[in-house]
């Protein structure tokens, strides 16, 4: 893995893939809370992944669309270093969250074409970090972890007013070239460690992490 990327590992539902994840260098963890996903855990099992979680590497919680009284029950149980926003929040939700609740938040915006690369200023400077993510199938139920990408040229070298994290089908196999193409200092992965939905493979959290 080059120093200056940083690798979350997101959909985490288990203690060796944490523990995969930790040697092997993340600088973040993902824990899903949507029942939808298949990556779906629950607030006391993401309790105690949270807890063998070694400092310094930080603790996100995947939501979308999520009320405050589902995010106070979250953030009052789970030690977490930050929100991610997975949903259709608004610029003006975001400010909220990140008021109400005093973490830092990720707003993942989804891109399908240019159009939807303006959109990313709209949360520009308002999220503490930007996720830019695939657009998913207009036919899915998930937000994320549908292992699609996008024309990463769209996004080639450019930079806003908040750090940004590339996810959206990235694979061990995809990833140096996506780095090399997008500029991109952190990149996000779920499916694409995956020998089935859900289900992380400790080999490929690996490979993974030392070809970013």
């Amino acid at each position: 893995m080059a120093p200056n990327t940083r690798v979350k590992i997101c959909g985490l539902s288990n203690a060796t893939s944490v523990h995969a994840a930790c040697l092997g260098g993340a600088g973040y963890v993902g824990f899903v809370f949507f029942e939808k996903s298949p990556r779906n855990v629950s607030i006391e099992t993401a309790r105690a992944l949270a807890i063998a979680v070694p400092p310094g590497i930080a603790k996100v919680a995947l939501t979308v669309d999520a009320s405050d009284a589902a995010l106070e029950q979250i953030t009052d149980v789970v030690s977490l270093d930050m929100l991610q926003l997975h949903g259709n929040e608004t610029p003006e939700r975001v400010s909220d969250v990140r008021a109400k609740f005093g973490l830092p938040v990720m707003k993942a915006i989804g891109v399908s074409d240019a159009s939807d690369v303006a959109k990313i200023d709209l949360y520009s400077g308002v999220a503490d970090q930007l996720l830019i993510d695939a657009k998913p199938p207009k036919t899915g139920d998930l937000p994320g972890g549908n292992g699609v990408s996008f024309d990463w040229r769209l996004i080639a070298n450019r930079r806003w007013g908040s750090p940004w994290m590339l996810a959206g089908g990235l694979t061990p196999d995809n990833v140096a070239e996506a780095i090399a193409l997008t500029g991109a200092r952190q990149v996000d992965v779920s499916s694409g460690v995956e020998t089935a939905p859900g289900r992380k493979d400790n080999a490929l959290i690996a490979r993974f992490l030392a070809n970013a």
